[in-house]
């Protein structure tokens, strides 16, 4: 999407929740998970003065610049393609939005919660990209699985008082069993995965072919899973962090109407967004919304890497996910039954995005 010539998005501050009152089970916040997550929403909250985060959130990000460092031998065997490498270091092999290899990031994906979520070996075969063992460059870079789990630990707990939040909400609205909420399937889950971005340092040759590009960084998608847990980006320049160079880089959102608006949250603040399958299962009343990534750029960004952290909580491999009739999201993917597992959806989306199954 070119947006040289336009009036630039407009900037809105996501709802903020403290952390204070969101651990209060009593407390009434479903006007801000309305005002956050609801139809007119931006899918997107945060989650102010969580306690230990700041310094989880900095010991982790600032080992990614040295895991993208490492040899080419080491990262190849930190990689996973039975799992459409959605397991260990993955570098140019999705495809987004032109069809290209994305070379512009690498990541890393481990679940922070399970190391071997299932010994089931024909569920190992057949759902590889959550139910694999998580890989770890225990030699190579051991503080990482450490930074890694106790970051993607603390995004999940607080995650699950928001799921809380939610389920009040969307209570007020239609008919829930105590174990349909979004607080019960994350609990039982054993799919959720952390993913650790590093975004390689732009020569300012490189950098301009992509600056008309709003999604420059990370291409428009929507989450398909339930909820995800987002960190602010952390910036350096020759391994110095530094302020983000560009007021226009950031995340964008494109709402229910269309509209185009850059979202921000504060550096020491969880974010959150709904993904497709709370939408589906709550049958719309929290809505997810498409959002990309725009890099810095101009003569200030040269040289700049980025780093951030996501953690995408998501249904177990066998949750049922019984799809509304009005569904307007891969709608090309939902049998005549209007039933999938959940499993069964992510690698129908997977097979979108990566190369097939080798």
């Amino acid at each position: 999407m070119s947006c040289s010539s336009e009036t630039p998005p407009p900037t809105l501050r996501t709802v903020a929740i403290s952390y204070y009152e969101l651990k209060d089970r009593d407390a009434d916040l479903s006007l801000k998970i309305e005002e956050g997550f609801g139809p007119n929403g931006l899918g997107i909250l945060s989650i102010t003065d969580v306690p230990d985060f700041p310094s989880l959130r900095r010991n982790l990000l600032c080992l990614s610049d040295r895991l993208a460092a490492l040899p080419e031998d080491v990262k190849k065997e930190l990689e996973d393609p039975q799992s459409r490498y959605n397991f260990g270091w993955s570098h140019g092999k999705e495809q987004l939005e032109s069809g290209k290899p994305d070379l512009l990031k690498g990541s890393f994906y481990a679940n922070p919660l399970l190391d071997v979520p299932t010994n089931d070996a024909s569920l190992i075969q057949r759902y590889a990209s959550y139910c694999g063992a998580n890989i770890w460059p225990q030699v190579a870079l051991p503080e990482l699985e450490v930074a890694f789990k106790a970051l993607g630990k603390l995004i999940f707990d607080v995650g699950l008082l928001v799921a809380y939040h939610c389920d009040r909400y969307v209570s007020k609205g239609m008919k829930m069993q105590k174990d349909e909420g979004l607080e019960q399937i994350l609990l039982r889950s054993r799919c959720h995965k952390g993913r650790l971005l590093y975004y390689f340092p732009a020569q300012l040759s490189n950098h301009e072919e992509n600056v008309e590009y709003m999604s420059s960084w990370c291409g428009w998608h929507t989450d398909h899973g339930s909820l995800t847990g987002l960190t602010y980006g952390m910036f350096k320049r020759n391994g110095v962090e530094i302020s983000c160079p560009d007021s226009a880089a950031g995340l964008y959102i494109r709402t229910r109407s269309g509209e185009i608006v850059k979202a921000i949250f504060g550096e020491d603040e969880i974010a959150y967004q709904i993904g497709e399958t709370t939408e589906i299962l709550s049958q719309g009343y929290l809505c997810a919304t498409p959002h990309c990534v725009r890099a810095a750029k101009g003569k200030a960004a040269s040289g700049i890497d980025r780093s951030t952290f996501a953690l995408f909580m998501q249904p177990d491999w066998d949750e049922k996910l019984n799809f509304p009739e009005d569904v307007h999201i891969h709608k090309e993917l939902i049998p005549p039954n209007g039933s999938l597992t959940f499993g069964e959806y992510s690698e129908m989306l997977l097979d979108k995005y990566y190369h097939k199954k080798p």
